[in-house]
């Protein structure tokens, strides 16, 4: 963040204004912020700064006016945002967290920068809603950069991604979503986790049709190269290598992807999955304890045929 710019005239007066000066200044200043003149106050505390920057007499005026010029600009978006006027709000939101992280001031840079992510959470809603992703995300992600905890937009972001085909992008806003621990953002994890199957299905299905296992291999180990506990992803690359009959690693990978599994149906498939993997090996007493495990979903039913076929004496 670059400093503001202090004039030749500034500096010339910072060498001769006196405290005493300074406090005058600051005096102004205070009233023009008491009157609400937010505008006003903030361009005394700039001339309180720049004009006592230099003067240890007046450094803990300077250190006031560090700390209340952000604010003024805080209190200049938020009156715009109360007219609706966006455009506005937003300069002043923006100039409030630069302020603020170039005077140091983090809990102010937090306050400001929400409020420019929820400007351009409305700005981006109109383009979301019709379905114009291009343009919500151009929107989007300037709001996520300034707020990466407004998991509400950061949802409709991940969202865009994928509807325009950038299913990386996508996942790793989701992924970013579904690892907070915050119970606020308990309902916003659930729909990240939810999303990511679905568009993730979506895609490997694509690929499956293609018959691109390989692809669907590598976009998996892509993300579990991030995230290496990631169930789904374990379960997408398993299958894949099933689909490519690619047994051996199957068996390698299969009782891992299993135990990440916290959806019966979900563990259930694993087991399944593996036990075929045991049967094209021929490796009858494995493969009948992994059919044994197999309890839930669709593939319960394929597995006791199995188990049918390999107990027959």
């Amino acid at each position: 963040m670059k400093k503001l710019f202090v004039s030749a005239i500034a500096l010339f007066a910072a060498a001769t204004l006196s405290a005493q000066d300074v406090t005058a200044l600051y005096n102004e200043a205070a009233a023009a912020y008491g009157a609400k003149d937010y505008a006003g106050a903030a361009a005394k505390f700039e001339q309180v700064i720049d004009l006592g920057l230099d003067n240890a007499d007046a450094a803990s005026l300077v250190a006031t006016a560090k700390k209340s010029l952000p604010l003024c600009y805080y209190m200049l978006g938020g009156s715009a945002l109360k007219s609706q006027n966006y455009d506005a709000a937003l300069q002043n939101f923006e100039k409030s967290a630069e302020l603020a992280e170039l005077y140091g001031d983090v809990t102010q840079m937090g306050k400001s920068n929400g409020w420019v992510a929820k400007i351009y959470q409305i700005q981006g809603g109109s383009a979301f809603n019709n379905k114009d992703y291009a343009t919500a995300v151009n929107i989007f992600e300037k709001g996520y950069k300034a707020d990466p905890d407004n998991t509400g937009m950061a949802l409709n972001l991940a969202m865009s991604y994928c509807e325009l085909g950038e299913y990386a992008k996508g996942m790793e806003i989701y992924e970013a979503i579904a690892a907070k621990t915050h119970p606020k953002y308990a309902n916003d994890v659930e729909t990240a986790k939810k999303m990511m199957a679905l568009y993730t299905n979506n895609k490997v299905a694509e690929m499956q049709k293609a018959g691109d296992f390989d692809g669907i291999i590598a976009m998996a180990d892509a993300q579990l190269e991030k995230n290496p506990a990631s169930a789904l992803f374990q379960n997408v690359r398993l299958q894949a290598y099933s689909g490519k009959k690619d047994y051996a690693k199957v068996i390698e990978l299969g009782e891992a992807a299993a135990e990440a599994q916290t959806d019966p149906v979900d563990k259930s498939l694993m087991y399944y999955v593996l036990g075929s993997a045991y049967n094209a090996k021929e490796m009858r007493d494995q493969a009948i304890a992994a059919f044994q495990k197999v309890t839930d979903g669709e593939a319960a039913e394929n597995a006791k045929a199995a188990l049918a076929e390999l107990t027959k004496k």
